[in-house]
């Protein structure tokens, strides 16, 4: 007896094709799996991104509790301040015929100013020069007065145009704020021409000294409406300084505070360029 071999009819489905990937009817699986390893999977990772969630909220909770809202819990890497220049740029050019030129400086120096105006400055307290501020009892942090006035040349009380008018132009310098700093000695400005002619500087206050009762600063939130002292530095410059680039570096000298670290060129110290034109 001869056996015949079986074909499928033509037309026929073979019982498993691609579809069952997807939905296989027989077996009620979904990609693979049943309605109830589905369940079993998404309640896995449901509670697992729950838990990761609570941890993440629980870690950052606990680290709140240890920070300080007044001062940073840690801040030895800015030991020293840094010095900044107002107006607030490092490379200062105009003619001095130009009201429109110098004109951007000169309303710079207005607008920084006006809160040491003397009127606001009247509602701060009266310190003793020379002796530290140290107010680590009391909540309410007092300020020193620093008046406008102190500037004198350069406070554009007398001089509207703080000396650009004229071609010798008025800078401020000023230390960064640092939490708790108290500089040694008696810190003063002292500023030199990095370029090969000399240049004669006038400083207010005089001698471009930074008086200790303006420290310590208490921070932001404990130490409201405190401002930095600040030392203006007048450039005494002659008709032969003028349409030639000048470079100016200003240091703090005389106490603590560094002046000369390599890696950071702001630490202490700050140079520009000044050029005025006829």
């Amino acid at each position: 007896m001869s056996k015949k071999s079986e074909k499928p009819a033509e037309g026929k489905e073979p019982e498993s094709n691609w579809k069952d990937v997807i939905y296989n009817p027989r077996t009620g699986e979904f990609f693979g799996r049943t309605g109830r390893n589905w369940g079993i999977i998404l309640l896995f990772y449901l509670v697992f991104y729950v838990f990761l969630a609570a941890m993440f909220v629980f870690t950052m909770w606990v680290m709140l509790q240890m920070l300080n809202d007044e001062t940073p819990k840690y801040q030895d890497r800015v030991a020293s301040p840094g010095l900044v220049i107002r107006p607030n740029s490092l490379s200062i050019v105009f003619n001095r015929s130009e009201s429109l030129e110098y004109g951007k400086y000169v309303q710079h120096l207005e607008s920084f100013l006006h809160q040491y105006n003397d009127s606001e400055q009247a509602k701060n307290d009266l310190c003793m020069a020379g002796q530290y501020s140290e107010q680590d009892e009391d909540p309410q942090k007092k300020v020193c007065q620093f008046k406008r006035s102190l500037l004198h040349h350069c406070s554009g009380m007398e001089d509207t145009t703080f000396g650009y008018a004229k071609g010798q132009p008025c800078f401020i310098v000023k230390m960064n704020r640092v939490i708790g700093l108290k500089p040694s000695g008696d810190p003063y400005i002292n500023c030199t021409s990095k370029s090969e002619k000399p240049l004669q500087m006038q400083y207010f206050p005089n001698e471009g000294t930074i008086d200790r009762m303006y420290f310590p600063y208490y921070g932001k939130k404990t130490h409201k409406g405190y401002v930095q002292p600040l030392v203006a530095v007048k450039l005494l410059l002659k008709k032969e300084d003028y349409n030639s680039e000048l470079i100016v570096e200003c240091k703090v000298e005389g106490s603590n505070l560094k002046n000369n670290d390599e890696r950071d060129k702001f630490l202490g110290r700050v140079t520009f360029r000044v050029l005025v034109t006829e």
